[in-house]
């Protein structure tokens, strides 16, 4: 079955290119140009991705994606961003996006990213019940869910490959390389913060279910899950 896509964005040319690109890589596109709209449509239709511009007129990107993480609705969210706006990707990752991507933007990588996010978010079809547990931390892989005192984290798709990651190597040191290229599909680059931002929102979503300091940075080395009855400073 084709991949059903959403791509927002009010560039109507940019997104008549990137659909006829998309279409015969084979995707399935619908395209929305208003953020309301957009919204509208994410609620009657379910989509296996959604591609959105951080400028919009009206609703913003980063307004459209706050709601969308509100609903809840957990669809995965490539956001395309002016080059060089740092900010807009931060903000836009510490609101729940799974990736980004620089406009203009190459079709033929944008197909590799979204393909990328979609192996990371397909149901896995190992045996098993797929559950890991540290303590009160749980986490499962068929159903990609993670709770803690059995309450759910409400995790994204990105925060939830780097927290599986953690969990697999529970008390064991992972660099922010392995996590980029494992949980995120792309390797590590120079000024790149996103594995830090989704570390950060995972922290952020246990300390609201009352969990603190469960993960540990480790000065140029990367993330540790502590194990119980470990301690960090």
């Amino acid at each position: 079955m084709r991949p059903h896509l959403l791509l927002i964005d009010d560039d109507t040319e940019l997104c008549q290119l990137l659909s006829e690109y998309l279409s015969s890589d084979g995707f399935d596109i619908d395209s929305c140009h208003d953020g309301d709209k957009a919204l509208q449509r994410v609620c009657e239709q379910h989509y296996d991705a959604i591609v959105l511009d951080v400028m919009l007129p009206g609703v913003q990107g980063l307004d459209v994606l706050r709601r969308l993480r509100a609903i809840p609705v957990d669809t995965p969210v490539l956001m395309l961003t002016a080059r060089g706006e740092d900010t807009d990707r931060i903000v836009g990752l510490e609101l729940g996006a799974d990736d980004y991507l620089a406009k203009p933007c190459n079709p033929r990588e944008l197909a590799a990213r979204l393909r990328a996010i979609l192996r990371r978010t397909g149901v896995p079809r190992a045996t098993g019940n797929g559950d890991i547990t540290a303590g009160p931390l749980a986490i499962n892989t068929a159903q990609r869910r993670a709770t803690w005192n059995a309450q759910d984290l409400q995790v994204t798709s990105a925060e939830f490959n780097i927290l599986r990651m953690l969990m697999t190597h529970a008390g064991s040191v992972v660099s922010k390389d392995q996590l980029s290229q494992q949980a995120l599909g792309r390797p590590l680059s120079a000024y790149d913060r996103s594995v830090d931002v989704h570390v950060s929102n995972i922290r952020k979503k246990m300390q609201l279910l009352g969990a603190s300091k469960l993960i540990a940075s480790v000065r140029g080395a990367g993330y540790q899950l502590l194990v119980q009855g470990e301690r960090k400073a």
